[in-house]
């Protein structure tokens, strides 16, 4: 598989795209990376908090829908995050400048956009974070957001 620029397959920008890279991705899975900044939306003095993992391991889904939609000749497209399920966390923060390993590997896709995912965050090899994620990506997110039932 295309192994894409994260920018060319998650639709966030500046500031608001936390990820760093895409390492791998196939038909169910994705495995993308950052180093934890110092400076920024949600960085603190000593670095950021630990909850922040779930928009990371959201960004890591949208990235793979994102790779998906680039293999089939289309573009990114905006997403949800409904929620998730059994956060949970070895670490109240990630210190900056420290590398995480972002995963999330598909447990549900259905037709309708609804979506669950198996999700976690290494450092070292140690998983600090594991989650499920559900999200939603509807065919046309302004037509979803317009109809007031988002």
């Amino acid at each position: 598989m295309t192994v894409y620029p994260i920018r060319d397959v998650v639709p966030h920008r500046a500031s608001l795209l936390l990820l760093d890279e895409l390492v791998h991705w196939d038909d169910d899975s994705i495995h993308a990376a950052l180093v934890v900044p110092s400076k920024g939306a949600f960085a603190g003095p000593d670095g950021v908090p630990a909850w922040i993992g779930i928009e990371y391991m959201a960004q890591a889904i949208a990235a793979w829908a994102g790779c998906r939609a680039r293999r089939d000749g289309g573009e990114p497209k905006i997403g949800f995050l409904l929620g998730s399920r059994r956060y949970s966390s070895q670490r109240d923060l990630f210190p900056a400048g420290t590398r995480l390993e972002v995963y999330a590997r598909r447990e549900l896709m259905g037709d309708n956009g609804l979506g669950m995912f198996a999700c976690r965050i290494d450092v070292g090899g140690e998983t600090w974070v594991e989650a499920n994620v559900s999200v939603f990506e509807p065919a046309d997110a302004q037509a979803y957001l317009e109809s007031g039932t988002a």
